[in-house]
């Protein structure tokens, strides 16, 4: 997008939620206060959602717009960001996020199309560690996914932006997502469902700091499978195709979660535990296309892959089964502001 003089009058809010952020949060300011396009143009909004440590403070050390609210979790302060905003176009990204000096344009760019009411920018790392290092190439296998379609369904909140009037017409995120997980799947899906357009701009770029541990990293794995089967519950037809999850990984969770009764009747019947590690065996050979793309960009990564890909099916797997427990006893997480 070129702005000229009429089009800089208009205005872009950046809204950061913050929880126990004092560790982070000064690089993300100081990113953000130091974007390519004209200060004038776009404000900076800190929510502080209930910090008991030293993150009121540091945000008062930028030029930003500070508010607090008790705990309510990030879907709640983002939401409250927006009630703030001047902006024409809302954007989102977090307070562990480092965005690209030129992140701001590169996000604002696509809405010079009338039609697009939602971008979607992309994670970058630098860290050493394995496990990070894998996290990186499970985004970056999803990016290449995202790249072939025109339009997507998934606008993840670490580095999102969307037409103001959209949001609030959608009334923002479900504040039913208590924490920081899958609210932004829904509200995707939401405005997919309702016809709006998202587009991916893949050098609208933020870093992050992905899980260094394996337990760390197995850990939200579990809670991504139970969200987001909360998610699938509303949008039933999302679980068999998106435009940001790969099949495969879909295919890989299925066989991992009909393994368990399996092997827990095997107790029973020790022969079928043959049919077990046939199933554990497919999963890995499902792996190895990632494992091979991953191995020529990061050869050790590549081949750890396919023990973490049938680690990760396995905690998938079973915060699915407790996600879609969930749904069986109390028909999903009711939602306190969606339409749907």
């Amino acid at each position: 997008m070129s702005f000229t003089d009429t089009e800089k009058t208009a205005r872009f809010s950046i809204i950061v939620p913050a929880y126990n952020s004092e560790h982070t949060l000064a690089f993300c300011l100081q990113a953000l206060t130091g974007q390519t396009l004209p200060k004038e143009l776009y404000e900076i909004i800190v929510v502080d959602d209930g910090s008991a440590d030293s993150t009121p403070e540091i945000a008062c050390r930028f030029n930003v717009r500070y508010i607090s609210q008790k705990n309510s979790g990030p879907a709640s302060a983002r939401n409250a960001g927006v009630s703030v905003a001047v902006g024409d176009i809302i954007l989102f990204t977090d307070s562990d996020c480092v965005p690209n000096q030129n992140w701001l344009e590169k996000m604002v760019k696509p809405f010079s199309d009338p039609n697009v009411a939602g971008v979607k920018g992309c994670y970058r790392t630098r860290q050493t560690e394995l496990i990070a290092r894998f996290a990186q190439m499970e985004f970056e296998d999803r990016y290449d996914l995202l790249s072939k379609s025109r339009y997507i369904d998934m606008v993840d909140t670490y580095s999102a932006a969307f037409r103001k009037e959209v949001f609030l017409e959608m009334r923002g995120f479900d504040t039913g997502f208590p924490k920081a997980n899958n609210e932004d799947t829904e509200l995707s899906y939401r405005l997919a469902a309702h016809g709006y357009r998202m587009v991916f701009s893949p050098d609208a770029v933020v870093f992050h700091t992905h899980p260094a541990t394996l337990s760390r990293y197995l850990k939200i794995k579990f809670w991504r499978g139970y969200w987001r089967i909360i998610v699938y519950h509303r949008y039933p037809f999302k679980a068999v195709k998106d435009s940001y999850t790969p099949h495969v990984l879909k295919i890989e969770t299925a066989l991992t979660a009909l393994s368990f009764p399996i092997c827990l009747i095997s107790l029973c019947c020790p022969g079928l535990f043959l049919l077990v590690l046939g199933i554990w065996t497919l999963v890995l050979a499902l792996s190895f296309p990632f494992a091979l793309k991953t191995y020529t960009k990061d050869r050790i990564v590549g081949l750890i892959s396919p023990g973490i890909i049938l680690l990760r099916s396995g905690v998938f797997a079973a915060g699915s089964l407790m996600g879609i427990a969930q749904c069986l006893i109390n028909r999903g997480i009711p939602s306190k502001n969606s339409r749907e």
